[in-house]
Order: structure tokens, then sequence, then C-alpha cells
């Protein structure tokens, strides 16, 4: 097998005919997957690194079928099985998560939100029929044996990991009578299984559907409760109910549906849902001790108490009612939404020198950045700084930025995870150019951007040139 770099470049040329000029590494998320971007001359593409061939199948398989109706997915050009390598559309890097994070519930996230869940009943009921479910990766369906998984995923993961006892019999009690009840639902569309607003990225204004290589037939309820109770989106309760409508109408245009029997069953679908996330953030947060994903557990309890409140799907799970409502009380688990970790950012002036870290357990990054394009030598930009959209535009078009803070990007967040994982209390990351005053100020700016989006963190952005910038 080739290094999965250069199968990837291969790859690229193998289908465009050009050489690839940049192989940008993208930021990790919570799979074992790898994303580079790579681009040409006047071509790019995102191109996929995953060990796990069934996984590729499937994804480069439900591809196919959604582009064939129309759908809005990422297309796979070409693959490579033998180095487990493909090459799929660049969708750019604005997710609608990102868009929440940082407008907050604005009229423009809350139209997106409302064209996703227009768009969820064609993905989940087009042409089922035509496809062969048997390529579904790890398994075929959402059945029973799915359900055990994810239960067991919670119970093992979390429950267990938490602390907080139970009793294991009357727990695997209630978890056989939820299943039995979920399983009332009919499973003969399409679930795709990680339905939230990081895998739908937002392009001209139009949402598209990343993520899908765990989709497989299942129940309707699943994706909506996946998109609607997403613990750090945090959406409100009286925007859900408006969603949950809404869907259900555009549901009705293409399958007549019961909403009373639905709406019964879909809170069956969000506890299974958030039982099944609860797992993995244990899974990732306890067990690898990624700190980060631990953060998400208050979201995920808050929902839970307010679902056992106001929505208990109709059947009796009092040990299962009884726990949650212990993890939704206890103090450990509500801090875990607290930063430990600050993070401050600085530009500086090489002329100036190195700024002291001031942190409790010094060390850190300094990152140079005067090896990228200068605004400051044109006149334009002179009186300008790196917080002026000008200069920002100007230094987003160029391929050398995207290149730098992609390798500061995996850098700092390594550090990050690692510190929050040991509990440590401080982190310096300072970026200097020539003056101060536009690359190290972009940078530190995008940095700042790119932990907020991804971490609960305490940011301390300063820009010490500030005062003696061209103005």
């Amino acid at each position: 097998m080739q290094p999965r770099t250069e199968a990837l470049k291969h790859l690229f040329k193998q289908w465009n005919g050009q050489e690839v000029l940049h192989c940008v590494p993208l930021a990790p998320s919570g799979s074992d997957r790898l994303y580079y971007r790579l681009s040409g001359e006047n071509a790019s593409f995102i191109g996929t690194y995953n060990a796990d061939k069934r996984e590729n199948q499937a994804f480069i398989a439900f591809s196919h079928f959604f582009l064939n109706q129309g759908l809005n997915v990422p297309r796979v050009y070409s693959h490579d099985s033998q180095n487990n390598v493909y090459l799929q559309t660049d969708l750019g890097d604005t997710t609608l998560f990102e868009l929440l994070s940082t407008e907050g519930f604005t009229g423009r996230v809350c139209t997106l939100y409302r064209e996703v869940v227009k768009q969820l009943p064609l993905l989940q009921t087009g042409n089922v029929a035509a496809f062969d479910f048997n390529i579904c990766y790890p398994r075929h369906a959402f059945d029973r044996q799915s359900m055990i998984w994810d239960l067991n995923y919670f119970k093992y993961y979390f429950a267990k990991l938490s602390g907080i006892g139970f009793d294991e019999q009357a727990l695997e009690d209630d978890f056989n009578t939820l299943m039995a009840f979920l399983l009332e639902s009919p499973a003969e569309t399409i679930m795709l299984r990680d339905f939230q607003s990081r895998n739908v990225m937002i392009v001209d204004e139009t949402p598209y559907f990343i993520d899908f290589q765990g989709a497989r037939k299942g129940p309707l309820h699943y994706d909506l409760a996946s998109l609607l109770y997403d613990a750090k989106a945090n959406l409100s309760e009286p925007f859900r109910e408006e969603l949950l409508e809404l869907y259900l109408r555009e549901l009705n245009k293409v399958i007549p549906t019961d909403a009373k029997i639905f709406t019964e069953h879909f809170y069956g679908f969000v506890l299974i849902r958030i039982l099944q996330a609860l797992g993995a953030y244990g899974y990732r947060g306890f067990y690898q001790r990624k700190k980060h994903f631990l953060q998400s557990i208050p979201y995920a309890l808050k929902n839970l108490e307010m679902l056992l409140q106001r929505h208990h799907p109709p059947v009796v799970l009092n040990e299962l009612d009884s726990l949650l409502l212990k993890m939704a009380g206890n103090e450990k688990l509500a801090a875990l939404s607290k930063p430990d970790l600050k993070v401050s950012i600085q530009s500086f002036s090489f002329k100036e020198g190195i700024p002291n870290d001031s942190g409790a357990h010094g060390g850190g990054f300094v990152f140079d950045c005067r090896a990228l394009p200068n605004p400051g030598r044109q006149e334009a930009y002179k009186i300008l700084s790196g917080n002026d959209e000008p200069v920002i535009q100007f230094l987003a078009a160029q391929a050398e930025p995207a290149t730098f803070l992609s390798g500061v990007y995996i850098l700092v967040d390594q550090a990050v995870e690692n510190y929050m994982s040991r509990g440590f209390t401080s982190l310096s990351v300072s970026f200097g150019c020539t003056g101060g005053q536009h690359r190290s100020v972009y940078c530190a700016n995008q940095l700042s951007n790119h932990l907020k989006k991804k971490y609960n963190l305490i940011i301390e952005p300063t820009h010490l040139m500030k005062e003696k910038w061209v103005k």
C-alpha cells in the first residue's frame, strides 16, 4: 500500500490530469477517518482516507444513490479501494453547527434548520426499493441488535463509568421494554444514523449532507431526533416543536403519516439516541480521556431531564428513569461543561521580540507568520489590520495561510486535548510577523474562531502591537 497522501495525490492526477499543488490536512473530527483538501490549478477535492473498507463501500454506494435522485450530497469522483482512499466534492468549511456557534439563533440559522428538515424526508424515502441494504455497515438495519449495541454502549461506557449505582437486571428489563416499543414502528426507509448539525455543510445558503457511511434501513424518527436533540446545538423546546410539525407536513407529502402515533414513538427514539450519544461521550471522554467530549454531557442530561418530564414515552421504565434523573442531578456531571483550560492567543511583532508566557504551566507555541503573503506591502492595506474585512479576504484567498493554519490547528488541538485530560489550566499560543498588524492578527483570530467552535475553553486573544499599528 502507498502512504495515504501519495495515494490521494496519485488518485487526484489520475482523475483530472493535474498535479496536486496543495495537500492540506483538515482538522480531525470524532471518527478515525482522515480528510485532506487537495487542490490543483483549477480543481479542489476533499481526499478521504479510511482504513475500514466496508464503511468506504457503504458511503460510496449511498453517495451514488442520493445523487441519482438529485439530492444534495458530495459526489465521490474516484476511489482506490486497495489504498482505502477516495476523492469527493469540496463543499467548503462551513457547517450548520459552526454558523449556530458563531451567530446564535439568527433568522438565517433558523431558516437553514427549516430547510434541512424539509429535505430530510426526501433523503429517507426516495426509491428505497432500489437500494441494496446488504452493503450497509456495520448492519443492514436499525433492528433489535443495533439497539442492543447502542444501549450497551450507554451502559458500559457511560453509566458504569459515571460512578452512579443502578440495578443492572432492572435496567436490562427496561432496555427490553424500550426496544419492544420502538420496534413497533415501521423500519422500511433510510436512516442516515448521524444526522446532526455538524454533518450539514452550508454552500451558498443551501444545505448539503455528509457523513452518511453509517446509513441503513430504519425508522423515520431517528434522524429527526438526532438533529433536534443534538446536545451542544442546544435548540430551544419551542423551536424543536416547530421543526417537528414542519417535518410531519413535509413527510405527509411523500408518506401519509398519523401525527399522533409518530410523535409518541418519536420521543422514544429521542431517548435511545441521547443514550447512544452519552455512550459516545463516555467512550471518548472517560475511556479515551478526550475531555472536550465530556463537555457535551451536561447538555445531553438536560435534554433527558426535559424529555422525561414533558415527553416520556408511553412505557414504564422505572430503573432507567431513576438512573437518568440521578445523572441529571449529579453535580460532578453537571460541572463537566465548565471550562478549565484558558488559552491565551497573542499576535506580536518580531521587531519587539517574542512575548513572555505568564501561564501557570509555561511553554506553548510561537508561530512565525513571516513566510505568508504580506498585505502590509500593498498600499490599500497599510492602514488596515488583520481584523479588517479587506485584509481577511486577501489572506483567505491565498493558499499559503490555509496550509499554515491547518498545521497550526492540528498541533494546537492535540495540545488542548492533552492538557484538558491532564487538568492543565493554561496554554499560550503566539503568532508573530514583521509588524504584528496583518498576518499575525489574522492567524490569531482564525485560531480563536477554530477553538471556539470545537471546544469549551476560556480564550483570551490579545493583539500586543495594536497601539503601534500604522493608522
